[in-house]
């Protein structure tokens, strides 16, 4: 937006992105304790924007519809044509990108994961700003991009943070009493295991991130705190005094840091309900495509996925039912397969005719796309089973009338995304 609505705009960009990259370039090899004049060969990943800008290509048409790549096709270049910190004669790779909303990093992803040679079908999926998903196997891969928003990263939530010493990224609901328990970065004890106040004393308890919003708002669904439209129930309140009237809605509070109550309000819940119902969908309308009712096996690939765990995903219905066996962590996925394309020619070759094949489907232009986002704003979902998950936790009752209550939640919750 920012190369739209400044001419010149895209050159600031390049040069800022190109700065960045040099800062990284200079710390690692610092920390490797090697000259940057030794560096000979580099590749690069990451999202459509930045691809662009470090190749010194104008992204503005990226800002719109069609949201077309000014190329798909990877690059190969000298490290001077983009002022890259290293020695100049190095020859810097790029893998390609795939579509307007699904990028390098996406196919440094497929490229670490090979589902075009799985016999398995795999939805594999990267959560950030956009989540970028992959559904295929062997026979066939298909590329779509989802509008998820920053909350799945702590933002947008009252209470939210980023993941860092003191942020809650482990929640236990007790349904019984509905007391609630935490774990924060960087101590080991729960918070009702003797010592805890001493342990997490240096950070102390800020907030909550990504993972911590994610089982508190499950560990309150399977508790009855949350009801299947997303509501929190303030009825409880008898039961507990942790719920706090909050005008209309209710808030329930986590824990007490001091004077500071962090607690989950009914926008966080919302927040989340979207974040969840734009993943769910997009997955949705790549297994229409592909005729399935579900993958067999599911990947969580970046950060997010590193952190999550995969039960706490299926409650909330951020991905369809699948074994939760079958359900894995990649880590840093696009960055394993950057390092995969630089040390290997055969592999650059081969996911650059795996790219050249992916059936890319845009969701924004998908006529399915709000159905399926209505219905997954319930939890786990308005319609969709989910036997797999059922075998592992007491799911609470679909009520009849959840379908209605989700297209409220949904029209509530885009009035207020607008």
């Amino acid at each position: 937006s920012y190369a739209m609505m400044n001419p010149g705009g895209e050159a600031e960009l390049t040069a800022a992105v190109r700065e960045a990259v040099n800062r990284l370039v200079a710390d690692a090899t610092a920390e490797a304790g090697i000259a940057a004049e030794d560096i000979l060969n580099a590749t690069f990943v990451g999202n459509p924007i930045m691809h662009h800008l470090l190749l010194g290509i104008d992204p503005v048409e990226l800002g719109g519809a069609p949201f077309a790549l000014a190329t798909n096709r990877a690059q190969t270049l000298w490290a001077s044509e983009i002022g890259l910190a290293v020695n100049p004669d190095a020859r810097v790779y790029f893998l390609p990108c795939i579509a307007g909303h699904v990028g390098a990093d996406a196919a440094g992803v497929i490229l670490s994961e090979t589902p075009y040679l799985s016999d398995e079908t795999v939805l594999i999926v990267d959560v950030g700003t956009n989540a970028e998903i992959v559904l295929g196997n062997r026979e066939r891969i298909l590329a779509a991009s989802s509008p998820t928003g920053p909350a799945f990263e702590g933002a947008q939530i009252i209470c939210g943070q980023r993941a860092a010493p003191g942020a809650i990224e482990r929640v236990r609901i007790d349904p019984e009493t509905l007391e609630a328990r935490i774990k924060v970065i960087g101590c080991d004890l729960w918070s009702d295991e003797p010592g805890f106040e001493e342990a997490a004393g240096e950070t102390g308890v800020t907030g909550i991130c990504g993972s911590g919003i994610i089982e508190a708002l499950a560990e309150m669904y399977l508790a009855g705190l949350i009801r299947p439209d997303g509501t929190i129930d303030g009825g409880l309140g008898g039961r507990t005094d942790r719920l706090q009237a909050e005008d209309r809605t209710f808030s329930y509070r986590l824990y007490k840091a001091g004077e500071r109550d962090i607690r989950i309000y009914q926008v966080d819940v919302r927040a989340i309900q979207l974040a969840k119902a734009a993943l769910y969908a997009g997955a949705r309308l790549l297994m229409d495509r592909m005729g399935i009712a579900a993958p067999e096996r599911i990947v969580l690939a970046g950060a997010f996925g590193t952190h999550i765990e995969p039960k706490y995903a299926m409650i909330l219905g951020m991905i369809p039912d699948c074994a939760l066996d079958k359900v894995a962590s990649a880590g840093n996925a696009a960055g394993t397969g950057a390092r995969i394309a630089l040390l290997n020619q055969a592999a650059r070759d081969e996911i650059e005719q795996v790219v050249r094949g992916i059936e890319k489907v845009e969701t924004a232009v998908e006529p399915e796309f709000q159905r399926h986002f209505v219905d997954a704003m319930a939890l786990p979902h308005a319609t969709a089973d989910y036997p797999h998950l059922s075998r592992q936790v007491t799911l609470p009752a679909r009520l009849a009338d959840d379908g209605a209550a989700a297209e409220s939640a949904g029209r509530r919750g885009r009035r207020r995304r607008r």
